[in-house]
């Protein structure tokens, strides 16, 4: 298949990339990775009269880590941002993630921050700032504003994105300490979108009782569903936690929809039995020495992997 007609840009100043946006309005669309766009152009389902490659940009391709979180460019491949060890440092839910984005030939290519504005509520990075309570840096010609995670998307592939605008960076939040992520999915081959995933962040007291716990949850709304379960918990050690029952809150804040993949009810059992185990390792990274954390991690593939062959 073949993209329809479209006026071909590259700009080498992010100054000139926003004039041409300015002046093309919403028939400018940006191209950086590519991963998600080039195959709806492919398909006819995204038609711009004008296409800005963004890749002669200089200075879009940083990872900046600190204390407060990590900041990642446009131009940030997600194998980049997988591999950084100072991004894992400080918000190591952002590795656990990306090593579930697809295959490694389009993490090479493809961006953090092009996933986030693609907005696919079956996408793992949109759950990761929907969770983090993040934000994306919007810039256009004049201008720029941060637009906060649940503000950013408004519905399935639609984002907070104006016409004229292009995002520059993406922020995702460090956690306190003693606190602990997971990311658990299952799609049906290695590689695909999940029919159902879970992110959990849980943060421990000073006496290692759950103080705070979240999840978010893809392919189950019409954009990551976000659910704050610290009630549900408890104030109490994460080992005296019936995660069955938090998770049955989860479940309350879900409406799954059917498709060719799978039913809305199975949709619905997954999500219950991956926020279980989701926030069982988060609660477990938070508390135990991290080599234990990586053996969880180890099996948790392994009986993903037996189950994907299983379905």
């Amino acid at each position: 298949m073949k993209p329809p007609p479209f006026d071909y840009h590259g700009p080498v100043t992010l100054d000139e990339a926003l004039g041409v946006l300015a002046e093309t309005g919403p028939d400018g669309k940006v191209l950086a990775g590519g991963q998600s766009l080039i195959p709806l152009l492919n398909m006819r389902l995204a038609a711009p009269a004008h296409l800005v490659d963004i890749n002669r940009l200089p200075g879009l391709d940083t990872i900046e880590a600190g204390p407060g979180g990590v900041r990642v460019g446009a131009l940030a491949r997600h194998a980049a941002v997988e591999r950084s060890a100072a991004a894992a440092a400080v918000q190591p839910l952002l590795g656990q993630a990306l090593r579930l984005v697809a295959h490694p030939v389009i993490r090479n290519r493809g961006t953090v921050v092009g996933s986030l504005v693609h907005a696919d509520p079956s996408a793992e990075m949109p759950a990761v700032l929907a969770l983090l309570g993040g934000s994306v840096r919007l810039a256009r010609r004049g201008g720029e504003r941060e637009v906060p995670a649940e503000e950013f998307f408004t519905g399935p592939m639609e984002s907070a994105l104006l016409p004229g605008e292009m995002a520059v960076s993406a922020f995702f939040p460090a956690l306190p300490g003693r606190s602990g992520t997971a990311f658990r999915e299952l799609a049906r081959r290695h590689g695909d979108y999940a029919m159902a995933g879970v992110a959990a962040a849980v943060t421990l007291d000073d006496d290692f009782r759950i103080a705070a716990a979240r999840v978010a949850c893809v392919s189950v709304g019409p954009v990551p569903v976000v659910v704050d379960v610290t009630a549900a918990c408890g104030p109490r050690p994460a080992a005296s936690v019936d995660w069955d029952a938090v998770a049955a809150a989860v479940l309350d804040r879900i409406e799954p929809e059917a498709d060719i993949h799978a039913t809305a009810e199975y949709r619905r059992h997954l999500t219950g039995v991956l926020a279980v185990r989701a926030l069982r390792d988060a609660a477990r990274e938070a508390s135990e020495d991290p080599e234990a954390s990586d053996a969880s991690d180890a099996s948790e593939a392994s009986e993903a992997s037996e189950g994907e062959e299983g379905a």
